[in-house]
């Protein structure tokens, strides 16, 4: 979605300017520490150990989600420096953000000796609320634009929204299979990556103007582009997830 003249600013007094994208993020981490605190005590977690954990995470998510961003984009960034560290400008990998809150989170549990599943777990709610959020801060810094589509009513894909839908698709998702029952530690967390995995490469990386290289077929005329570097990930990923939830139910049937 394009929209002209556009603010990516909620508002601005003198040399205070809030942005769409920080407003976005600050409420999905309210709303993430709000879930995992909350419940993450009714499980036995200490309050303490969760705001430390949940501090980590936010940092090495911010950190990796920035560094991928930077490196799939290093020819930009190497002629301006100065933005590499302008988060507050967008520019923000999931994927990445993905792995270095998996990394330091499973780090962190492994030294206290935590359950890292459960704990994970919890974190869907606000992961998947986040990315809702973010995508429509994405429409107001003008950027995760959809490809131009001659077949449709509209210029082009709205890309943001499609990614933002994905988000909250993931959130009822998540909320379905907690209720259904009482699933496995870890069985919540792989359903929502699984699920993230194939939506994101088969709706919002297919109709979105990708500035990673693309190999093989566009379409014009219907605004669709594959493959991505998104996509070429896309089937590792999903085997790996089906792999884990399999490893996860088995655990399951054997207590």
């Amino acid at each position: 979605m394009y929209i002209e003249d556009i603010s990516p600013f909620v508002f601005e007094i003198g040399p205070l300017a809030v942005r769409w994208y920080g407003l976005m993020f600050a409420i999905s981490f309210i709303v993430g520490f709000y879930y995992l605190r909350k419940n993450g005590m009714e499980k036995g977690f200490n309050e303490d150990t969760i705001f430390t954990l949940f501090v980590i995470v936010v940092v090495s998510l911010m950190v990796g989600a920035r560094a991928v961003f930077v490196l799939t984009n290093w020819s930009y960034f190497i002629e301006n420096p100065d933005l590499i560290i302008r988060i507050d400008q967008g520019g923000l990998a999931f994927h990445g953000g993905l792995l270095g809150g998996l990394l330091s989170s499973w780090l962190y549990c492994r030294i206290k000796k935590l359950n890292w599943w459960t704990l994970a777990d919890l974190s869907v709610p606000g992961v998947a609320a986040g990315y809702a959020l973010v995508r429509i801060a994405n429409i107001f810094n003008q950027e995760i634009l959809g490809r131009e589509a001659v077949m449709f009513f509209f210029e082009r894909h709205p890309a943001q929204i499609y990614g933002s839908l994905i988000g909250i698709s993931l959130l009822l998702l998540h909320n379905y299979l907690a209720r259904r029952g009482r699933p496995n530690p870890g069985y919540l967390f792989w359903s929502f990556v699984l699920g993230y995995t194939l939506l994101r490469g088969l709706i919002e990386e297919t109709f979105r103007l990708n500035p990673l290289p693309v190999w093989g077929y566009v379409n014009e005329v219907w605004g669709v582009g594959f493959f991505t570097t998104v996509h070429l990930f896309t089937p590792p990923i999903i085997v790996l997830c089906l792999f884990m939830l399999w490893k996860v139910n088995r655990n399951q049937s054997a207590t």
